[in-house]
């Protein structure tokens, strides 16, 4: 990459980073239309392309949505968990790489944060996340998938009970965990945990959901947690 594309890269994210931080304060509202390329690019002293690139890096996000036609143009996205859950995730696990959240943060929050989803998604009674949950489980059982497969679906599994939880700033906290913290941990635990014991464990929590024992349920999830811990500090300690 040439010198002047790794600056006008830096200026488009810039710039990016601008409009963004003005819709998550407030300074511009859901629905509202963005000033044209002409005008944001006289605004920031860059060529319309710069500004074109930040507005990709905006879509990309969920930010804004472009409207083609009379009337047109660029406008700010309304705020859903969907479109806020990568800003936090991203600063999460940069975080956790850094080494500035304790990996026993994380089984901790998980242990408290995914329990609490748990009895509230019992609570719910939701008829079909168990089905939802069974079609992840049946994934997790074939035996060509890989360590990234498993880990993908274990994820979604996961999600699905944090999403039927019915609480929206819940989900936006434990987005930071399932989605940024979790695989994290997975990767490293992938290739010494055996499947077998994280499926059995997926089999019996889907079961209390099922019967819609929530207390099982948390002695369950206990048990998994517990268990990933266990194998992420043998393989720790072997490192």
């Amino acid at each position: 990459m040439a010198d002047d594309e790794i600056v006008t890269a830096g200026v488009a994210k810039q710039i990016a980073d601008k409009v963004r931080g003005d819709i998550l304060e407030g300074r511009l509202n859901p629905n509202q239309k963005l000033p044209n390329e002409e005008v944001m690019a006289a605004r920031y002293g860059v060529s319309r392309p710069t500004v074109r690139e930040a507005l990709k890096r905006l879509a990309a996000q969920n930010l804004i949505r472009s409207k083609r036609g009379p009337g047109g143009g660029n406008f700010v996205n309304e705020a859903t968990i969907e479109q806020l859950a990568p800003i936090v995730t991203s600063a999460a696990m940069m975080l956790a790489t850094l080494g500035d959240i304790p990996v026993e943060d994380v089984f901790a929050a998980r242990r408290e944060l995914e329990s609490l989803c748990l009895r509230l998604a019992t609570e719910r009674g939701d008829i079909e996340l168990p089905n939802r949950l069974n079609v992840e489980l049946a994934i997790q059982q074939e035996e060509t998938l890989s360590d990234e497969e498993f880990c993908a679906s274990d994820i979604r599994f996961h999600r699905l009970i944090v999403d039927a939880c019915g609480n929206m700033i819940i989900r936006l906290t434990l987005y930071t965990v399932v989605e940024a913290l979790m695989p994290i941990t997975n990767v490293i635990v992938a290739r010494t945990r055996q499947r077998m014991e994280v499926i059995k464990r997926h089999t019996a929590l889907l079961d209390a959901i099922r019967r819609g024992d929530s207390d099982e349920a948390c002695e369950v999830l206990m048990d998994l947690v517990a268990y990933r811990e266990g194998e992420y500090t043998k393989r720790v300690r072997r490192e």
